[in-house]
């Protein structure tokens, strides 16, 4: 899983799975889901991420990460 921001767009990319996109459909305003040649989500796409969500804070819990890359820097 990716997470990509696009600061001059303000756009977040949640990349889930590295399968091509075959479908896409929007469930709330400025969120579109991506979707595969099967129907599984492959993505979400967020505009205006900013102002819907706190881009200064990412947290998980108990996630069974192997690794964890951070701004081009492995941790």
């Amino acid at each position: 899983m990716k997470f990509n921001y696009y600061p001059e767009t303000d756009t977040l990319y949640i990349d889930l799975s590295a399968k091509t996109s075959a479908d896409s459909q929007e469930v709330a305003p400025g969120v579109v889901v991506d979707f595969d040649a099967q129907g599984n989500i492959v993505g979400i796409d967020i505009d205006r991420a900013s102002k819907i969500i706190d881009l200064s804070r990412l947290e998980t819990n108990s996630l069974p990460l192997a690794d964890l890359h951070i701004a081009g820097v492995k941790a």
